[in-house]
């Protein structure tokens, strides 16, 4: 067999063992499928495979190579799996070699985000501890060889390979520097890259933690209880859910089983082709208790809803920001041939309480679901179902966590749109720290703002006073994070947006009032234990 009519033959097991176990979960516990059933299925597959080996043979242009992948990884698969729902999906071996990068939270390289702008491979920054850090690389160095073969029209992915390896092989790197006349060599030994989930954790004010989780790995549970142990004996929590697009179910049971009471449900999910399973609270959080604030947003997705709504469910957290993205539909990753993979939705997801959080699909463009959450989202209570949290207060399913109290998050104006789409801090702080360092008390003075108008109008970015006076604040925080991350580190770069934030500030702000939520849900479950005593109803809680 040739190559290429292997490459076909392969991309054709693909699909249909992706039909397979789609299939074959599709009637699990339906019973037996009808002959005339199974006899359409196999014609339908017959088909496809007929289609294929015609086009495969008298497409104007040879179907080979990314082509012949594409038919299969980019159209058939894919365009039969938005059929059933917008989160089952296909994995190439791409994206599945870096979705199981993801979800271990580590890999083996050098340690740092690098991005394409024009032309030119940047260091967006080095993780802190690796060994582009510990070398002394920068935000800002532009990538000029790896091991001596040019970058020039190298894409960041291709750069990105080049720089990964096994664990202790030498890499040579070229960067190109602002400020220093020649290029900087560094020669750097791969090692292991963690990437924790939790990128920022301190004492935002006395006594008060605050955790930034990114997304849930296989490590998350872990970061976060070692980061609430790390505060000592916590006065208030703001656990910073934003953004968190979800991940892996069995580490969002356990950050809830960290916080919640021994005993108490987390998470329930309902399928046909699995036994429904509860999860609940196996170890709990042996009454260390403390006020918890939640920060959520629309981008807050899937197990960042399940943390969300359990604490919110048992009054154990409020919940502030925005309503969540409402995804409750819940995918198994199915490893198929030629390191490809499956996920698949298998359940539904229900809160404590008995919520769905699953917003409506049916009839929405794939791009209003993702992008456009207005045309999508319930604006009201109308029609939702109505469930009840421990101390009966009223929440509602079917469209995401709806937070407690509402803080939108702040608008941009075009003026702030264009200096991030032409990553102007980025590139002003490297300019900045070109000839000079900053200590730990740098702040954004006239001197500092001055040079940055002689940039804006070096880059040809149109500005006004009234443009910079208008965003001052939000400037000034933009222009220290970018240049305290390049002479600091990340860390230092996330605690001052953190401190500076203004969902943050607000979230602060809400502390007492999740004493007080806490408080009061005690008082109602003793009501309601000592009602299962004497027999009578505690007065005001629903049933």
């Amino acid at each position: 067999m040739t190559s290429r009519a292997r490459r076909a033959f392969f991309t054709v097991v693909v699909f249909l063992t992706v039909c397979g176990v789609a299939g074959s979960l599709l009637q699990r516990k339906v019973g037996a499928q009808s002959s005339a059933d199974e006899s359409q299925l196999r014609d339908s597959l017959k088909s496809f495979t007929n289609v294929y080996s015609l086009v495969e043979q008298n497409y104007a242009e040879p179907i080979q190579g990314d082509k012949a992948d594409g038919a299969i990884y980019d159209g058939a698969i894919p365009g039969m799996l938005r059929v059933l729902d917008p989160h089952s999906n296909f994995y190439d071996p791409k994206a599945y070699a870096k979705m199981r990068e993801d979800q271990h939270g580590r890999y083996y390289g050098v340690g740092m985000v690098i991005q394409q702008q024009n032309n030119k491979v940047y260091v967006i920054t080095p993780y802190e501890n690796t060994p582009s850090f510990r070398a002394g690389i920068r935000p800002g160095d532009i990538i000029a060889s790896v091991d001596g073969k040019t970058t020039d029209g190298m894409s960041s992915d291709l750069v990105a390979k080049a720089l990964k390896g096994p664990k202790g092989t030498h890499v040579q790197v070229t960067m190109v520097r602002e400020g220093q006349s020649k290029p900087l060599a560094f020669d750097l030994v791969r090692d292991e890259i963690p990437h924790p989930s939790v990128d920022l954790k301190y004492e935002i004010r006395p006594g008060i933690g605050y955790i930034h989780l990114t997304q849930f790995q296989e490590t998350t549970a872990r970061e976060v209880i070692e980061a609430v142990d790390s505060f000592g004996d916590l006065k208030g929590l703001v656990f910073d859910l934003r953004n968190n697009p979800g991940g892996l179910l069995s580490q969002a049971v356990e950050v809830c089983d960290h916080l919640l009471s021994k005993g108490q449900n987390i998470v329930s999910q309902r399928g046909r082709a699995y036994p429904d399973q509860v999860y609940t609270a196996t170890h709990g959080n042996d009454g260390h208790s403390f006020p918890i604030v939640v920060l959520v947003n629309r981008n807050s997705a899937s197990a960042a809803e399940i943390v969300s709504g359990a604490l919110q469910d048992h009054d154990r957290a409020l919940i502030v920001g925005e309503t969540t993205f409402g995804k409750g539909l819940v995918q198994t990753v199915y490893n198929l041939s030629e390191n490809t993979g499956l996920a698949l939705t298998t359940y539904h997801y229900y809160t404590p309480s008995g919520r769905l959080i699953q917003r409506n699909y049916t009839g929405v463009s794939l791009y209003d679901y993702y992008y456009n959450h207005a045309g999508a989202s319930p604006t009201d209570a109308t029609n939702r179902e109505v469930k009840f949290t421990d101390a009966g207060r009223t929440v509602y399913g079917g469209g995401g966590i709806t937070p407690d109290e509402k803080v939108e998050s702040p608008k941009s104006n075009h003026f702030q749109d264009e200096l991030i789409f032409k990553s102007v801090f980025f590139h002003f702080a490297a300019h900045y720290l070109a000839n000079r360092t900053v200590d730990k008390n740098f702040q954004i003075d006239e001197p500092v703002m001055g040079e940055f108008r002689q940039f804006l109008t070096s880059q040809s970015i149109p500005w006004t006073e009234a443009d910079l006076n208008g965003v001052s604040d939000w400037l000034k925080t933009s222009i220290k994070e970018k240049i305290v991350t390049s002479q600091f580190g990340q860390l230092q770069g996330l605690r001052t947006l953190a401190d500076w934030d203004p969902m943050v500030q607000k979230a602060l702000t809400f502390l007492p009032e999740a004493q007080a939520l806490q408080d009061n849900v005690h008082k109602v479950l003793a009501q309601k234990a000592m009602a299962r005593e004497t027999g009578a109803k505690p007065v005001g809680v629903q049933p």
